[in-house]
This record gives C-alpha cells, structure tokens and sequence, in this order.
C-alpha cells in the first residue's frame, strides 16, 4: 500500500475545534512536524477536512 508524508504548515490557532482534533488526531503538534500514514480513505477525508492547514505528499 502506498503511504503519504503529512506535514503541518499553518498553525491551528483560530482554527474550529474539529479541525484542531483532526490535527492532532493525525499525530501533528508543532508547525513543520511531518508524520507518514498508510493511505486509505478515512485518511484522506482528514486530510481533506484540514487541506489548508497542511500539506501531504506519497512516499
């Protein structure tokens, strides 16, 4: 299965709590932290939800 390398770019400050708990759900703390996930689609409608907040490449 393919993976994807998700990275947190904006801060979530200002941000709904459902996108906080999205973030933090994916394992992102800190700006410029990257974390990699198995891709599949429960996955990919998180990072859907929170696009603007972070950025997401396969590996």
């Amino acid at each position: 299965m393919a993976e994807l390398k998700v990275t947190l770019v904006k801060s979530t400050n200002s941000s709904s709590k459902n996108h906080c708990a999205t973030v933090k759900a994916l394992g992102l703390r800190k700006i410029g932290q990257s974390v990699v996930h198995t891709d599949n689609g429960a996955l990919r409608g998180m990072l859907h939800n929170v696009a603007h907040l972070v950025t997401f490449e396969e590996v």
